[in-house]
């Protein structure tokens, strides 16, 4: 009865604080008010089983069981699914083609938003050598894609260079924007490290806005090429074709190496830097390659993103680069587990897509990512899929006798 009385409480409270936004309807040319109890008490009946299901998610969560009781048997085929070589190529097969025929079967809005979406995965893979690998937070990422995007736009303006040649020049000038952006911070941590992060982003964005004989302040760049294909006139369809494949080549490079990056000894030294920072230090890590090696990683991917970012839009000005793009990459990353690969694309593509197909939902989209996000960071804090952790065991073989027949244990790592 207890939880009732706190649900029936919660619900008028909602109805209370609701009337004048959603159960009110002004004429201004009749002078004429219009009650709308009806929405009131479907919100109210609404929040009252939302209480509920709320308090019954904690009490279960307070008592350390799952929100949704799996089968054993389930789960264990679930597992033995996953862990099964064949099904996941046949997966990752199955994947490819599909996203190979999209663009050939799909409308031009549809590819225009799977190429934002990829996009958004490579920023995200590259702020998750920072943020998820290394453990270092960064509020100011999107100046390093601005800086990708403005190389792109400026050589072409002002030399005449294409797509090609400023692909690897503005990664290039990005990484060494975070080398700069590193030295300065390699004392700090936490959210003295997000701080300074967060002005140099805004330093970025002002710079851009405000040097207008460089960079044409809020106008910014305009008529900026498409990428080329051996000399080939084409039209605005099969150019945007074209720069699909190219992105999603873009991707799976990407995916590629930040994947052999984070088995790699570099890979398991931002780890182990995540992990504790003076025991890493202890253990003989030179802790100020390894961040300068993180910011430059990771601001490198931004880089390329902004080249093709520009390329895409034909179109760059500072207010594509404001702090809440650097707000929802970090969101990509949080929401996917840090450190996990796997997570930070699922999670990429649900944030950028969701918007997109929720547009009959226009007034509430913003309200139900908001609750979403909430709910996640209360109930799987560590995201959709958390990041592998190795583990190490000491194994002995032993005799028929039972007695220990190796003179030492030998010790073999797995991954959680």
């Amino acid at each position: 009865m207890h939880k009732l009385g706190k649900a029936l409480l919660t619900a008028l409270w909602f109805m209370v604080l609701t009337l004048p936004v959603m159960g009110i309807k002004l004429n201004l040319l009749e002078n004429t008010v219009h009650w709308r109890f009806d929405r009131i008490l479907a919100l109210g009946a609404a929040i009252f089983f939302l209480s509920l299901l709320w308090n019954w998610c904690f009490a279960r969560k307070a008592r350390g069981l799952p929100l949704v009781a799996v089968p054993p048997a389930l789960a264990a085929g679930m597992q033995e699914l996953a862990s099964h070589a064949g099904l996941r190529r046949g997966g990752v097969a199955l994947l490819v083609c599909g996203l190979l025929v999209m663009p050939l079967a799909g409308s031009f809005y549809q590819t225009n938003i799977m190429i934002s979406a990829m996009l958004y995965i490579m920023l995200a893979l590259g702020l998750n050598i920072v943020v998820g690998l290394a453990g270092q937070l960064v509020l100011g990422y999107v100046a390093f894609y601005a800086v990708g995007a403005y190389a792109y736009g400026l050589l072409n303006q002002f030399f005449g260079w294409g797509f090609w040649m400023c692909l690897p020049v503005g990664g290039l000038l990005a990484a060494l924007f975070g080398l700069g952006l590193g030295f300065p911070v390699l004392r700090l941590r936490g959210d003295y490290l997000a701080i300074v992060t967060l002005g140099f982003g805004e330093i970025v964005r002002l710079g851009l806005l405000n040097w207008t004989s460089l960079t044409g302040g809020p106008r910014g760049i305009s008529e900026i090429p498409r990428p080329g294909l051996f000399g080939l006139e084409m039209g605005i369809n099969e150019s945007t074709i074209y720069i699909y494949y190219l992105v999603l080549a873009a991707v799976a490079i990407t995916v590629t190496v930040i994947s052999r990056l984070k088995n790699s000894r570099v890979g398991l030294a931002l780890q182990a830097l995540r992990e504790d920072e003076i025991a890493c230090e202890a253990m003989g890590i030179d802790i100020t390659r390894v961040k300068l090696s993180a910011f430059a990683l990771g601001s490198c991917w931004a880089g390329f993103a902004g080249v093709i970012f520009a390329a895409k839009t034909t179109f760059i000005n500072p207010s594509s680069f404001t702090f809440m793009e650097s707000a929802m990459i970090l969101s990509m990353v949080v929401l996917g587990g840090m450190g996990s690969i796997a997570g930070v694309i699922i999670a990429a593509v649900i944030l950028i897509l969701a918007p997109e197909y929720l547009r009959a939902f226009s007034e509430y989209r913003m309200l139900i990512f908001g609750a979403i996000m909430v709910i996640m960071m209360i109930f799987r804090p560590q995201g959709l899929i958390s990041g592998e952790r190795r583990r190490y065991r000491i194994s002995a073989l032993e005799n028929g006798n039972g007695a220990a027949n190796a003179p030492a244990g030998s010790a073999d790592g797995g991954r959680a």
